[in-house]
């Protein structure tokens, strides 16, 4: 049965048409015929999802509904999984099996989602291209000599090749948005707080935050209604009613104001990308909205700014991993300092090393005020812009990303080159606002993304923005020729 949308799939499921059991083969089937070339499973849960398969069709044949029941699904491997290995896309955690279910996985189970198998990533969630993971890289669908990007790269690939409807992942500083915009799909990063972290394995704490990725907005804002909402186990969860955000992504955008930060727009985009722009603007005006130029002062500060703020609280919740506890163990240790130093060097990964190393060193006594504290001062800042440029505007867009999807290998050899690719999708995770991306066109036969950015705890109205604009666009219904 080929998937064209939660809706439909639902139906299907309601009048009969299909069983849960019958989608888990064909998708499973599907995977282990196609991934190879992709890469982007860690695992598959065949006997688990078989299992949630048969509840959900003995729930249906109940008369049972949901949005979600019996619908194939994949976790983020940053997600913890009862009984099932988490990895976080590094030999560190390669041996570790998840002893309960993180707060995202237990609401989406609670919707009767079926959970197929968990999708690979940057490891540790530090990268912007899917290259890091212990299991490889991930291919791009559209070119599977291109990055999906990062470090939801896995998710990504998985729902762009259709291997699955939908996928959770998780934004840092545009881990779910950079890799939405170079597979040609929707991806959205709710507000800081919204999304439960229990159970989620922390890159860095005041940034990191769950999502959704999925080829329409209309199937984001299904998945987020079930997998948002307060979770007392999380000291950063916020008690905020959750809207029905697929009631209302057809609700009036008429006389709302899109500002269009001229810091997106600057030189550096490629002209392909800033075309694609032009025309999406266009036509979010003729939805209604009212479009016009603005500026965000200090958003040019927010690479620098997060490569100081995510590293030094990488380098704090990184601690943990010492070969003692659980993890990798280095074998053989001579003593305990032994076991720690060869633990962490063998079990870690160059680029989640480089960022221990330079958070360590701006928490360190002499260095703390003169980079850690001038950084979360230049965040106040940059959260000041975006709340400044709200009281005017409704939404913020621009393109997610300055370019489409890079080569395989090219960035590698320039962390900072790489750093900048994310360089409009970070200062987001620092005001910790919602934005998604969507598909807005394509660059030869790679596509492009814009991204909508809206108020704190206004994702229904950046779910409404993007399913809209998908109603006069097509972008998202393409998918790569050779996964259809």
């Amino acid at each position: 049965m080929t998937l064209h949308g939660l809706k439909a799939i639902a139906a299907a499921l309601a009048a009969g048409e299909t069983t849960s059991v019958a989608l888990v083969e064909a998708v499973l089937e599907k995977i282990e015929r196609l991934d190879g070339k992709l890469n982007s499973f860690v695992s598959l849960t065949r006997d688990v999802a078989l299992r949630a398969a048969r509840r959900a069709d003995a729930a249906i044949s109940r008369g049972e509904t949901g949005s979600l029941l019996g619908i194939p699904m994949a976790h983020k491997d940053i997600f913890c999984t009862e009984g099932v290995k988490t990895s976080a896309g590094s030999r560190m955690l390669d041996s570790f099996t998840a002893p309960y279910d993180a707060g995202v996985v237990e609401r989406l189970k609670h919707a009767g989602a079926v959970m197929v198998g968990k999708t690979n990533m940057d490891e540790f969630a530090m990268g912007s291209s899917s290259e890091t993971s212990f299991y490889g890289p991930v291919g791009n669908p559209w070119d599977l000599g291109r990055v999906p990007g990062g470090s939801s790269g896995g998710s990504a690939a998985a729902v762009a090749a259709r291997l699955v409807p939908y996928a959770t992942g998780t934004d840092t500083g545009g881990s779910i948005r950079q890799p939405a915009a170079l597979t040609g799909i929707t991806g959205i990063k709710p507000t800081y707080g919204r999304v439960s972290r229990y159970g989620m394995i922390a890159f860095a704490s005041s940034l990191d935050q769950g999502g959704v990725l999925a080829p329409s907005a209309e199937d984001a804002a299904l998945v987020l209604e079930a997998m948002a909402g307060f979770d007392p186990r999380d000291s950063t969860s916020v008690d905020e009613p959750v809207p029905e955000y697929s009631a209302l992504v057809d609700e009036s955008l008429r006389g709302r104001r899109i500002g269009v930060p001229k810091e997106f727009i600057a030189s550096g985009v490629d002209p392909a990308v800033s075309a694609a722009l032009a025309t999406a603007l266009e036509q979010l005006a003729g939805l209604g909205c009212e479009v016009e130029e603005t500026s965000l002062p200090h958003l040019g500060l927010s690479v620098p700014t997060y490569y100081v703020v995510a590293p030094a609280e990488a380098s704090a919740n990184l601690a943990r991993y010492d070969g003692v506890r659980f993890g990798y163990r280095a074998e053989n240790p001579a003593n305990l300092t032994d076991l720690y130093e060869r633990s962490r060097r063998e079990g870690f990964g160059a680029e989640v090393k480089r960022r221990i190393l330079i958070g360590t060193f701006v928490l360190s006594h002499g260095y703390y005020d003169a980079y850690y504290l001038r950084a979360q001062r230049v965040r106040q800042r940059i959260a000041a812009d975006f709340r400044h440029a709200f009281e005017r505007y409704d939404f913020l867009v621009g393109p997610t990303t300055p370019s489409a999807a890079f080569r395989l290998g090219e960035k590698t050899a320039d962390p900072v080159s790489m750093y900048l690719n994310d360089i409009f999708t970070i200062g987001v995770n620092l005001a910790g606002l919602p934005a998604c991306s969507v598909p807005m066109g394509f660059d030869g036969n790679l596509p492009v993304g814009l991204q909508m950015i809206g108020k704190a705890f206004d994702e229904a109205g950046i779910l409404a923005l993007a399913h809209q604009y998908q109603q006069v666009t097509d972008w998202h219904r393409r998918v790569p020729p050779r996964w259809e």
